[in-house]
């Protein structure tokens, strides 16, 4: 997946458990269902306070108060959309920058640990998923069967406004099929995955400063439905992911190194690449602070691995 996706729909968890808990003394349904509805709303739209943060720690902590708020309030309103949106994003990017990151970066020392982690990842993908098609499913009836049996033509119905779900939900599901190779069921649904991302990238290729593009630097690299070159496709997506945003998001620079750079066996490229992120100021975009944290701590990782993702790096040792 890409690294580091925009920290968009987290909702300020504070204001949140207040709310909470104003709606354990409403006693009235209907009276009820409204406060519910009106808190999904302030939560689906509330301003960015997680994405703008600069202590990715703080937000790891805080972040499942928020996501358990969330579907405590899709229990009692299961068809917000809003909310099915928020939980299908913070789930997807909860799991890439805390858990699967905390699992890569425990292998070494502990393998059942990591392990554990990347099973716990692959759950919460799954979980994130679910909301996803629920949100899909809301806006057009029968998408989720029709995804099934013929995706390309399903995603034919959805538009523009289906972009930020497409786009999760794929996220979601091609990652959890990445941590998914002894389960052939589920790497089988790759074709569906590749419609949805598709899709997205057909309707609104600059979604969230390019993220799409920077998803599928990765994802070229795995896919079995096109003829050509991956990598050539790969830098296609890194160069638009870049342009469109401005050069300010270390996560297509992390993705090119990990999935071209590292395969090509290119150690040089992979340090630029790497270097380049790292040199990016994260406050000169603060819409995109948080994310580019995660993908520089990231980098720092990758860099620390040279050694081991390179299988002879003797030339570019210093003499």
């Amino acid at each position: 997946m890409s690294t580091g996706p925009g920290f968009t729909h987290f909702a300020d968890s504070l204001a949140g458990g207040c709310f909470a808990v104003l709606l354990g003394l409403l006693s009235g349904c209907s009276i009820k269902q409204i406060a519910i509805n009106k808190l999904g709303d302030a939560l689906a739209q509330s301003n960015p306070t997680f994405a703008t943060d600069d202590d990715p720690d703080l937000v790891k902590a805080a972040a499942p108060f928020s996501l358990k708020l969330i579907e405590t309030l899709l229990a009692e309103s299961p068809r917000h959309p809003g909310l099915l949106l928020t939980a299908c994003s913070g789930f997807t990017q909860y799991s890439y920058a805390f858990v699967s990151q905390e699992a890569d970066e425990k292998e070494d020392a502990d393998l059942a640990v990591a392990d554990a982690l990347r099973a716990r990842a692959r759950r919460l993908y799954l979980r994130a998923r679910g909301y996803g098609l629920r949100g899909l499913e809301l806006r057009h009836a029968h998408f989720e069967q029709a995804l099934r049996s013929r995706p390309k033509a399903a995603v034919q119905v959805t538009s523009v406004d289906d972009v930020p779900l497409l786009f999760w939900t794929a996220a979601a599901w091609g990652t959890a099929i990445s941590l998914s190779k002894e389960d052939p069921a589920l790497v089988a649904d790759q074709p569906i995955v590749e419609a949805l991302i598709d899709r997205a990238l057909e309707l609104k290729e600059d979604f969230d400063g390019g993220v799409i593009h920077s998803f599928l630097i990765r994802y070229e690299m795995t896919r079995v439905s096109l003829a050509g070159d991956p990598a050539a496709r790969a830098r296609r997506h890194f160069d638009r992911a870049m342009e469109l945003s401005q050069g300010q998001l270390a996560a297509p620079l992390v993705n090119l190194a990990e999935a071209v750079a590292v395969q090509k066996q290119d150690r040089a490229e992979f340090q630029a690449l790497l270097n380049r992120a790292l040199a990016i100021n994260p406050d000169a975009a603060p819409q995109w602070r948080l994310q580019n944290l995660v993908a520089q701590r990231r980098a720092r990782w990758l860099l620390s691995r040279s050694t081991e993702l390179f299988l002879d790096d003797s030339k570019d040792r210093p003499k």
